[in-house]
């Protein structure tokens, strides 16, 4: 009997977990296409930016698959042909398949506005995080005279998250380097009413006391309507800064718009109750339209049900229909205190950070056996010297 040919494409939380589940069923012949070599972990890149290591945010797919029947192959999807069911890159490469699950993130979003694309940093992939890390110290060491006005775009989860411990970090940089101690503004900018607009307002006024308590300036309502080289223009008024990070917009890959895919009104691909967006084509995670589309978890959710779906036909079985699951949301604010929110259900403080710690860890192990994903956990204490011959002699980073 012919096996399925299970088309795979992303090499993030839903595409990698789609291949798991699948690929030890001797039922399916299981390919993974991702223009990444690594699966990033989203939720620990933010600590990568202020100096963790780069292991506790990256896992290499191949360290993932080793030993299990998956092909992996690294190239960029570029166009797909549905009568012929082939799939081709942009390097000029063809794949069949039987069925195709396309889970292919996000991507940045600056709204056109002038100067973001060039001026701002992003905390979107590894590159971008180790491009931010090196700036922030280098705009403190180069010349002792530190750029002390930093301008964080997005109040979403990333945002939050960086503007906590950004401050502690650049801090470190500056005793590390015997640079006099100034004070270190951080403003954090969203054209939301409030921060974290997709948690409980109660929850999202208790984050917002925690960053006001570290001095962190907050402006809400406010729209981002250009950068230069030293200011960022906000409601026709300049915010003085040579760093902004840029955490507010995303949107669906391209790959969609450009093969003619129904999107529904949120920008998102529209999916039946199967996850199916065509005829044994399915989306997944931030790119299909589903009620908690964008979560780590409801990316890990929708991997599980697609592969449990794809087992049932192989069995002559019917397909069940998608229920979607509320995800628990956590935001570290900084070192020591986090806030979870799980429907009624609120913790802040220092059990809410263990938690987090234990929620990573079980996250790791979603995609490694636990001799491996003890260690990728453990890498968050770690640390990652920046290109500074001073740094690199003191073991510092």
């Amino acid at each position: 009997m012919s096996k399925e040919k299970v088309l795979i494409v992303g090499g993030g939380f839903a595409g990698t977990k789609t291949a798991l589940e699948l690929c030890e069923d001797e039922r399916f012949e299981v390919t993974l296409l991702s223009d990444k070599e690594h699966l990033i972990y989203f939720p620990t890149l933010y600590h990568v930016a202020t100096g963790g290591a780069r292991a506790n945010a990256s896992i290499a797919l191949k360290t993932i698959f080793e030993g299990k029947n998956v092909k992996l192959v690294t190239a960029k999807a570029k166009s797909l042909n549905r009568d012929t069911k082939i799939l081709s890159t942009e390097d000029n490469k063809h794949f069949g398949y039987d069925s195709l699950i396309l889970a292919l993130g996000q991507v940045t979003n600056y709204f056109n506005i002038p100067g973001l694309a060039e001026l701002s940093f992003g905390v979107k992939s590894i590159s971008d995080v180790e491009k931010l890390k090196i700036h922030l110290h280098n705009q403190l060491t180069s010349d002792h005279k530190p750029d002390l006005n930093y301008v964080i775009v997005g109040a979403g989860a990333t945002g939050t998250e960086l503007a906590g411990s950004l401050q502690s970090y650049l801090l470190r940089i500056m005793e590390w380097h015997g640079i006099e101690k100034r004070p270190i503004h951080i403003d954090l900018v969203d054209s939301s009413p409030r921060v974290l607009p997709k948690i409980p307002k109660t929850a999202s006024r208790r984050i917002t006391k925690e960053l006001k308590r570290l001095g962190i300036r907050i402006y809400l309502n406010k729209r981002v309507e250009g950068e230069d080289a030293t200011e960022l223009e906000v409601n026709n008024k300049p915010i003085l800064s040579h760093t902004v990070i840029w955490t507010a917009g995303s949107a669906n890959n391209p790959f969609y718009g450009e093969n003619n895919f129904s999107f529904s009104a949120n920008h998102k691909i529209a999916t039946d109750v199967y996850l199916q967006a065509e005829e044994d084509i399915y989306v997944l995670g931030d790119n299909a339209n589903t009620p908690y589309s964008g979560m780590a978890q409801t990316a890990i959710y929708d991997a599980k049900f697609i592969a449990s779906n794809l087992k049932r036909k192989a069995a002559n079985k019917k397909f069940k229909s998608y229920k979607p699951k509320a995800p628990i949301t956590v935001i570290p604010v900084r070192e020591g205190w986090a806030g979870i929110f799980w429907g009624n259900l609120h913790i802040y403080g220092w059990l809410a950070w263990f938690l987090r710690q234990a929620a990573d860890i079980r996250a790791f192990h979603d995609f490694e056996p636990w001799s491996k994903a003890l260690p990728q956990w453990f890498s968050y204490s770690s640390t990652e010297p920046v290109a500074c011959t001073y740094c690199e002699k003191h073991k510092i980073n």
